[in-house]
């Protein structure tokens, strides 16, 4: 007879019912806010975007939340990230499971200034989600897999870049350059790498070059974007000044997933952010050196990972500067406090404000 482990189970649905709830009071709250400071955003733009990015951060620090009261903790190492934290700055990470995102989220939710600065490049399938309105209206880019959609889709990312990441002042921008999770991307690598004489890699898949290309070339270093911003003399870089490579590292190789950070039925566990800081100026410029360069961050990603899946840990020499020893990422439970109570009496102000227009409605209909 199959065993069934109550308090597991009671514990499950309790968790459920309180990330459904949540999701309720937080993200149609955000919605609403955005769409009634619309006429802000007509008359004084710079200061929507900055409600909109201090109310995005409060909505994703919800996500933290789930995570961290689980008991998937993170663990950031490497390099020290001081210095991009507030400057543009080009993100890639490796891609395992639907956890990556929340655990990000996570990392950052402490850091007053990159959640609200941050732009996303997704699948276009995540704008179908329960958080795809709010990516939408935050401008994150959505982009479509497949060849018949690819060259459209880098056309469409570089005038996205323009408009929304350096017309709003984004600084971080978050690329996955696999494309996909590990378990979907693993097999359609193999294939790729026996084709082209490449590695096949077990903990990573081959990535993809087409989206780092078309930022460096639309915001990098060499951009037309940054020359126009030397002509003006501005005193720092209007494109991206750093290149964050982050591995995610999962125990044993073992990803945790978005059912586990839901109904918290995986045994509480540290994941490990490695960090490497490079110069955008770092990154090759010529279209074959940069995919070189990009494939040789991969195949080191898959050496650390092999490491550490064997040993725990991931030595300090990957570090390109002064390395951090392991430092778990601490959550404050009383800001998660105060921001839950902004949440609910904000839905129950919008409640009321709907109720008392259909009111008004009904009263003008009937009289």
């Amino acid at each position: 007879m199959e065993h069934f482990d109550l308090p597991q189970i009671v514990k499950g649905f309790l968790r459920l019912t309180f990330i459904v709830a949540n999701n309720l009071y937080c993200i149609p709250t955000y919605a609403i806010w955005m769409v009634l400071l619309l006429p802000l955003k007509q008359v004084n733009p710079q200061l929507y975007w900055k409600i909109e990015g201090y109310i995005f951060h409060w909505l994703l620090a919800m996500v933290s939340l789930w995570c961290d009261s689980a008991g998937y903790k993170v663990v950031e190492t490497g390099d020290d990230i001081t210095k991009c934290l507030e400057e543009r700055t080009l993100i890639l990470a490796n891609h395992q499971s639907t956890a990556d995102v929340p655990m990000l989220f996570s990392c950052y939710n402490s850091r007053k200034h990159v959640l609200p600065n941050i732009m996303w490049i997704m699948d276009s399938l995540f704008k179908y989600t329960n958080f795809g309105i709010v990516s939408y209206l935050h401008e994150d880019f959505f982009i479509k897999s497949g060849k018949e959609n690819r060259e459209k889709g880098l056309i469409d990312l570089a005038q996205h870049l323009k408009v929304s990441y350096i017309g709003l002042d984004r600084k971080w921008l978050v690329l996955f350059p696999e494309g996909g999770f590990l378990r979907k991307r693993k097999a359609i690598s193999h294939r790729y790498a026996e084709k082209n004489n490449l590695p096949k890699f077990e903990h990573v898949s081959l990535p993809r070059v087409g989206a780092l290309k078309t930022i460096m070339s639309t915001v990098g270093p060499q951009s037309p974007v940054n020359n126009n911003a030397s002509n003006k003399k501005e005193p720092h870089s209007a494109g991206i000044e750093y290149v964050l490579d982050i591995t995610i590292a999962y125990p044993k190789g073992v990803p945790i997933d978005l059912s586990h950070i839901t109904f918290g039925n995986r045994a509480p566990c540290d994941t490990v952010v490695f960090y490497r800081v490079y110069r955008a100026t770092e990154i090759p410029e010529d279209s074959e050196a940069m995919t070189q360069w990009l494939f040789k961050r991969w195949e080191e990603k898959e050496t650390m990972l092999q490491i550490y899946y064997d040993t725990g840990s991931i030595p300090p020499e990957y570090s390109r500067t002064r390395y951090n020893e392991p430092k778990p990422v601490v959550q404050d439970y009383l800001r998660f406090l105060v921001l839950h109570i902004f949440f609910i009496v904000s839905t129950y102000f919008h409640l009321r404000m709907f109720l008392s227009i259909y009111q008004c409605f009904m009263y003008f209909l009937v009289y």
